[in-house]
């Protein structure tokens, strides 16, 4: 009995090593040659970046049509929809604003009402929110333990209406411990409002710190209705409920400053003050209210993210997902044109190839006879150049947990430059999946280019990252069409396209039947997003 059961071992073990060894064999140069090639790489492209597609802008027209094509392909090669379907919608908001503004400072009981453009303009990230609340100064709006330093202290602007600076102390001063003259986080004024909002601020007015500034006009966000020449469908999109850090925020001008501090000379000693040596100067202005509403107007478009799903086939590794993506919009058309003159974005590298490339990868996946131990989803985002939002979203609304995501591999401008050259960013960050890649480069024989990465926030793979998933992202390079309307097809080298698409395809197979996870650095929260 012990004999034959260390035999019926020992042959479960070379049927289990042969099996994976079947699987693992799937994933060789002459498969990925045979299914991925630079024909099926140039169909999709010369399809994405068609002049019918207008530039896939988001939201837009094309963009659904470009999204139905993806769908369909996934469906025609029997990839599956996630629980019942190949899209993950999500909205989107364009703000105007609207007629009905109000700032007014409350002194002595008698209120004071300001005029919009000309003494206040709300900023685009505002909330709509009315406000009426007693008013503190608190410096730079500035909370940063990091440097000791906290515009907060002393004061409780807890339901109250802060009014700060704009930048950072010091700005000029090489010896400043906010990194000299180099500007930190804490010079964003979004950054300015989390920090309010985390003393318990109900509303923010910035001004222009008479030290740094010329000028102390009211600018704010350049509103269609304030403006005579900004078009009104130039207003910024943005993920609707976006942030919960967000209470209504404007810039004032000279005259709030003169009501509020009594002179600008008395707002620019207290500059002064802080300048010199970080000395303190918030306090509470007793006895002044302001009342303050931005009357932003939100148009809502639904936009979508598309998916497919192969299911792993191990019990236990099956419920852990590999994750191959790329961006499938562009920036759309110019609206304004001469007759006969080139006007489309048809953005055929930046990301056609990359959607290309993703989908050369899933093909690839379906026609394998035994599917991999892990899960893969393959995922085209849209929203990409208008600030990341579908990769934002998916990554708060993830269909699968993060947590059991066990990689992203997301391919963007993937189809230019030196033919044999290709970076891969983040490779720092994930050194496992990188030396993954290493050793499958020896089927395509890349020149791969490893260096601190310029592009952290620059495509889809960065929330991702945010939320510490290891990753990399595959791309060839920047190139004098990038953004522009001469980004074509016929630019397009697609035996080098299909070649990172077999790279990736040879890195997704050999991560999908690994059962180890992958380490990652973290990321420094200084690190920039830089659409």
């Amino acid at each position: 009995m012990k004999k034959l059961a260390g035999r019926g071992i020992f042959v479960l073990v070379i049927f289990c090593l042969a099996i994976a060894g079947e699987s693992q064999a799937q994933f060789t140069s002459g498969n990925g040659k045979k299914l991925i090639t630079p024909e099926f790489l140039s169909t999709q492209i010369n399809y994405l970046a068609s002049d019918s597609m207008k530039g896939r802008n988001t939201p837009s027209p094309q963009l659904d049509s470009a999204a139905a094509y993806i769908a369909g392909k996934f469906r025609e090669w029997g990839i599956q929809p996630w629980n019942g379907s190949y899209f993950q919608e999500f909205p989107i908001c364009q703000d105007q604003l609207g007629d009905t503004n109000e700032l007014t400072v409350i002194m002595n009981g008698a209120g004071f009402q300001l005029s919009i453009k000309s003494d206040y303009v709300p900023y685009d990230f505002s909330s709509a929110a009315k406000v009426t609340a007693p008013v503190v100064f608190a410096g730079y709006g500035i909370t940063a333990p990091e440097y000791n330093y906290d515009d907060y202290k002393g004061i409780d602007a807890k339901g109250k209406i802060v009014v700060i600076f704009r930048n950072e102390p010091q700005k000029d001063d090489s010896t400043s411990v906010f990194m000299g003259r180099e500007e930190t986080k804490y010079v964003s004024l979004k950054e300015k409002m989390k920090i309010a909002v985390k003393h318990g601020a109900a509303g923010m007015l910035v001004v222009n710190g008479p030290l740094q500034y010329s000028s102390l006009k009211a600018r704010g966000s350049p509103w269609a209705s304030l403006s005579k020449i900004i078009p009104k469908d130039a207003a910024p999109l943005h993920l609707c409920g976006d942030s919960d850090d967000q209470i209504p925020a404007m810039h004032i001008g000279e005259e709030v400053v003169k009501l509020l501090f009594g002179s600008v000379d008395s707002l620019k000693r207290l500059e002064e003050r802080i300048d010199k040596d970080l000395s303190l100067a918030s306090f509470e202005l007793k006895g002044v209210k302001v009342s303050m509403h931005a009357n932003i107007l939100s148009t809502v478009y639904k936009v979508r993210n598309v998916v497919g799903y192969i299911p792993g086939s191990d019990p236990v590794y099956g419920k852990q997902l590999v994750i191959v993506g790329a961006h499938y919009d562009h920036v759309g058309f110019k609206k304004e044109h001469k007759t006969g003159e080139d006007y489309i974005f048809n953005g055929a590298d930046d990301n056609a190839s990359g959607t290309s490339g993703v989908l050369s990868v899933a093909y690839a996946f379906s026609r394998l006879k035994e599917k991999p131990k892990r899960s893969m989803m393959f995922i085209l985002f849209a929203g990409e150049e208008k600030g990341l939002f579908g990769s934002r979203y998916y990554t708060t609304h993830p269909l699968h947990p993060l947590a059991s995501t066990v990689a992203m591999l997301n391919l963007d401008m993937i189809s230019r430059n030196d033919p044999d050259s290709l970076y891969l960013e983040g490779a720092r960050q994930s050194p496992d999946i990188t030396n993954i890649i290493r050793q499958e480069n020896k089927k395509t024989k890349f020149k791969l280019v490893v260096k601190d990465s310029e592009y952290l926030g620059g495509s889809d793979h960065y929330y991702f990252y945010k939320h510490n998933v290891p990753f990399i992202f595959f791309f060839t390079g920047l190139h004098k069409d990038y953004h522009q309307v001469s980004d074509n097809p016929d630019k397009s080298d697609c035996g080098k396209a299909a070649r990172v698409s077999r790279l990736v395809f040879y890195t997704a197979g050999k991560i999908s039947n690994e059962t180890i996870r992958y380490s990652i650095t973290p990321l420094d929260s200084d690190a920039p997003l830089s659409e």
